[in-house]
């Protein structure tokens, strides 16, 4: 819903409502920010505003890039190439000195054989093979007449010698390949013969440091282990003859274990006479246990029923015989009386062997007792024994501590000098084998073409320098221009509603498009004309038209709108109240008459007597006459403001054209008796800056901007194509469809 349609058509909406409810839902809005990180209109309309600066910059980088290449004296460079071979295998045992190279740390081996090349050592050795500082060729011809009188031939040579390896290692680049094991040497020099030499000299002086380094450093391990050998066989006797002398201060007489060979395991007497009674303690012990377990199982049993008394032939003997002895008593009784002489001899003879059994079943018993007692009277005695062997190692012990630490340091000495003089007959088995790790694979030959400077290279980048810099500048020069470029920027950064734009015609085509209804400024003005009768009452509306700074534009809006609004039957009045600068007759090229706007506020003439009739239908216009002494007193006058109300009654419209906002007070003024103010600003020529402190300016006076036109714009300088941005307006003109 809009504001027109709050009120009725028929009643005029009381003044300064309408706009009071536009300006606080429409009008002005606070600024938002861009929320687009690239625009390509921004881009491109930055492109084609700066392109002189643009193309300029860009010709100016080529044609320096083109002048540097032709003045720049030419280089060649001459390549040859090695192998690298991180895993030689070894000949024979003792070549692999040099160390294992971890597949992980291949790259870095390669990267610090590149190092090696390039390095000042390996330059020095190329300009001492070379014998550089004796080649005049290589040197510049008035190279010696630089040399100070009091410098002897030896040290001057020895300056030519710095300065050749100076040279050379500037010259030269090492490179290596992501897929292979291969290095090319690469020597960059004016002289394509010798920039050949150079990278071969290059490519046998770093296969030649490569063996001999390994030649050094085996001749150099072979000293250093002869010296080892050397000094550990003589620690190695010292060590021995301490250890033998504490021994046989100590009484330590050792004797080896059976089945093994270290002599740190051997076991001396002390220990062997403990180890023995130990085992026979144990021995002791077991049978003590058992014959005591025995005689605790029979002790109170009769001995009769003992098993080693049934198992006692003797004993079985005797009872079988009283067995019998008592059945011969049993028949003898059945004949005779107990007192018969054959039953009293039987009976002493069955007496006589159950004396003999007792005597034989106590006899087994106390056999099993003695065994028992035997055997603890064993087992503590040679606990006692055991006792005393235990004293004597543990006093022994603590003299082998001192007499273990001198057989171990013997051993460990032992065992070095054995190692040693294994690695040594390794060594000097692979003194004389020759490492692979580096294999000369291409000579260089003399280059036929240099290789810089290169034109389309240089060019190259030239170009892309050129670009960046004509865009850094390009962007400098937006960054400080804030004027106002495009459509979106009128909203964004001001807050003021865009109400419509016009097209920028250049001076000869302004007359002509503003005769031409159909054309595209007058198709622009038709449209901002329509948004504006859209926002503004039907009766009674007025509303001024000012600018940041004069030349915008302003004047010839004002007569245009006021032509529209008159063509569509509204009763307007134009009025030129810009009394610092009054356009609109010389805009409309007609004939002032003799009272203009000053004389009919002052009361000098009637108001209908300043009115120019007759420009256009339902259009009246009141022109500036003549200038007062002081404009601003006469706009902020009562008399004014009463002249703005009686034209309100009498006009549907009334338009008031005023003067810029910016270093005036004329606007400002006028703002306050006005219904609204729409602000027209010119494409790329007021600023930012500018339009904010003039819409300040009129809101702190009391006005009510409505709106902006933005006036002259310019597809093309916004980024925006002009077809795209105008072809609406003439559509149907060249009897072409959309």
């Amino acid at each position: 819903m809009n504001e027109r349609s709050l009120m009725p058509a028929s009643e005029p909406d009381p003044k300064g409502q309408w706009l009071d409810r536009f300006v606080s839902d429409n009008a002005l809005t606070e600024a938002r920010p861009q929320q687009k990180l690239i625009d390509v209109s921004v881009i491109r309309g930055i492109l084609f505003r700066q392109r002189w600066l643009i193309a300029g910059v860009i010709c100016a980088a080529l044609l320096i890039g083109l002048v540097l290449t032709l003045l720049v004296t030419p280089m060649y460079e001459a390549r040859s190439s090695v192998r690298i071979e991180p895993y030689v295998p070894a000949i024979v045992e003792g070549q692999d000195l040099e160390g294992y190279v971890p597949p992980n740390q291949i790259y870095n081996f390669l990267s610090t054989q590149s190092a090696i090349i390039t390095s000042r050592s390996l330059a020095r050795t190329v300009a001492e093979n070379m014998n550089l500082a004796e080649r005049d060729d290589f040197f510049p011809e008035d190279f010696d007449e630089s040399r100070p009188s009091s410098v002897s031939d030896e040290q001057w040579n020895a300056h030519k010698l710095e300065g050749a390896t100076s040279i050379l290692q500037s010259s030269v680049e090492a490179e290596m390949s992501p897929d292979n094991w291969i290095i090319e040497i690469a020597y960059r020099s004016d002289d394509p013969a010798f920039a050949a030499e150079a990278a071969n000299a290059y490519a046998d002086a770093f296969a030649t440091m490569e063996l001999e380094s390994s030649l050094e450093s085996n001749e150099y391990a072979q000293e250093y282990l002869t010296e080892q050998i050397a000094t550990t066989r003589a620690r190695l006797q010292e060590a021995e003859q301490q250890a033998n002398n504490y021994a046989r201060a100590n009484g330590i007489i050792t004797q080896p274990v059976t089945g093994v060979e270290d002599d740190l395991t051997s076991m001396t007497l002390t220990g062997a006479n403990l180890a023995d009674i130990n085992s026979r303690v144990a021995a002791a012990r077991a049978q003590r246990i058992e014959a005591e377990q025995r005689w605790r199982s029979i002790e109170n049993l009769p001995a009769a029923q003992l098993a080693e008394a049934q198992n006692n032939s003797l004993l079985q003997g005797l009872i079988s015989e009283r067995t019998n002895k008592r059945t011969e008593l049993d028949q003898l009784r059945q004949r005779l009386l107990d007192g018969h002489p054959e039953i009293v001899g039987v009976l002493q003879q069955i007496e006589t062997l159950d004396s003999q059994i007792n005597s034989t079943s106590a006899n087994i018993k106390a056999a099993i007792r003695s065994d028992y007692t035997v055997a603890r009277n064993r087992e503590e005695a040679l606990r006692a024994q055991l006792s005393s062997a235990t004293g004597d190692t543990l006093e022994e012990q603590d003299r082998r501590v001192e007499y273990g630490v001198l057989e171990r340091e013997a051993q460990a000495l032992q065992n070095q000098l054995e190692a040693l003089l294994a690695r040594y007959n390794q060594l000097s088995t692979a003194g004389n084998v020759q490492s692979d790790t580096i294999t000369l694979l291409d000579y260089a030959t003399v280059p036929e073409a240099p290789y810089a400077p290169s034109l389309p290279q240089n060019l190259g980048l030239a170009l892309v320098l050129g670009i960046a810099i004509a865009g850094g500048l390009a962007v400098l020069r937006e960054t400080m221009d804030n004027r106002v470029r495009s459509l979106e920027g009128v909203e964004d950064r001001t807050g003021l509603r865009l109400l419509g734009h016009t097209p920028y015609l250049a001076g000869d085509d302004m007359d002509f498009e503003s005769s031409n209804k159909f054309g595209p400024l007058m198709e622009a003005y038709a449209s901002i004309h329509a948004t504006i009768d859209f926002l503004i009452p039907q009766d009674n509306a007025v509303i001024q038209l000012t600018s940041s700074q004069a030349g915008e534009g302003k004047s010839t809006t004002s007569v245009i709108l006021a032509e529209l609004f008159a063509g569509v039957g509204r009763k307007t009045l134009l009025i030129d109240a810009d009394f610092r600068r009054p356009s609109i007759p010389t805009i409309l090229d007609i004939q002032k008459p003799k009272a203009g706007l000053l004389d009919v506020l002052l009361g000098r003439s009637p108001l209908h007597s300043a009115i120019i009739k007759g420009v256009h239908e339902n259009l009246d216009i009141i022109p500036v006459v003549e200038k007062p002494a002081n404009a601003t007193e006469v706009i902020g006058s009562s008399q004014f403001k009463d002249f703005v109300d009686q034209c309100r009654r009498e006009y549907s419209l009334v338009i008031i054209d005023s003067a810029p906002v910016l270093g005036l007070a004329d606007a400002p003024l006028l703002s306050r008796v006005v219904d609204g103010t729409i602000f027209v600003m010119e494409a790329n020529k007021v600023s930012f800056g500018q339009i904010r402190f003039a819409l300040r300016r009129l809101q702190a006076s009391g006005g009510k901007p409505i709106g902006g036109i933005l006036t002259k714009y310019r597809a093309l300088e916004a980024g925006e194509s002009y077809n795209y941005q105008y072809a609406y307006y003439e559509y149907g003109n060249d009897g072409k469809t959309a």
